[in-house]
């Protein structure tokens, strides 16, 4: 799997995908993200070791995704981070956390601001349509308040393309989103190993109604497939 990419357009910034002992929420119906985990704290350290020697400190930003939240990966791949923010003098470093992690959260960022890194946390809100999220997704989010929501976090993911959304109600998501948060980055969901399906319809509602009043947006990343930032896909072997 590929681990390691370089964002160069929106947020310029490299990206790694490590490896943890997985989401310990795992209630989400879309989502089989989980299944990249082991329970072997070791062999996950080695594996981030070696995905984290490929970070150059080019742009001075570093965002950090591992199929789950921060408290899911080891202390020395913590311990790794930090060093490597201090050496490579890696300014923003962003962070995944699920929303039951929110009180872990202003001790990473004092950890962190100690090697001059400042964190930009990003959750998975998927919709702030709170009875579609919580009764369709089951995502895990009791607060259906998003300046609450928004309090302990920097940034949002949203999840579009499932039955029940309109052009309208995604529209209102993103809105909702850039008034909350820093920035919102847009999934739209992939057939996976779940038993949700993406709906057609509702995907070319976002491409052709949504989606170009927010292509040249700063703040809104959009993901047309969920490796578009050039991780999580399958390696290439090359030679065959």
């Amino acid at each position: 799997m590929v681990r390691y990419s370089m964002i160069q357009e929106k947020n310029p910034r490299e990206i790694v995908l490590l490896r943890g002992t997985g989401c310990r929420w795992r209630r989400c119906t879309f989502c089989d993200y989980h299944l990249d985990s082991s329970p072997d704290r070791r062999e996950n350290f080695r594996l981030n070791q070696a995905v984290l020697a490929q970070v150059t400190g080019r742009y001075h930003h570093l965002e950090v995704i591992n199929s789950g939240s921060f408290p899911e990966l080891d202390r020395e791949t913590i311990q790794q981070l930090l060093d490597l923010c201090r050496e490579k003098a890696i300014r923003t470093l962003h962070f995944e956390c699920h929303w039951r992690y929110r009180d872990q959260i202003p001790a990473l960022r004092a950890a962190f601001a100690a090697v001059g890194t400042t964190l930009k946390i990003k959750t998975g809100v998927e919709t702030f349509d709170h009875e579609f999220r919580e009764e369709v997704l089951c995502k895990g989010i009791p607060e259906q308040d998003p300046a609450r929501i928004a309090r302990q976090f920097d940034e949002c993911c949203l999840l579009f393309g499932l039955t029940g959304q309109t052009a309208e109600s995604m529209r209102r998501d993103v809105e909702t989103g850039l008034a909350h948060f820093e920035r919102v980055c847009v999934n739209l969901f992939v057939e996976n190993q779940t038993d949700l399906k993406p709906d057609e319809g509702v995907i070319r509602a976002f491409t052709e109604a949504v989606m170009p009043d927010y292509l040249e947006n700063d703040r809104v990343d959009i993901l047309l497939n969920n490796t578009d930032f050039g991780v999580g896909a399958p390696e290439v072997d090359h030679a065959q």
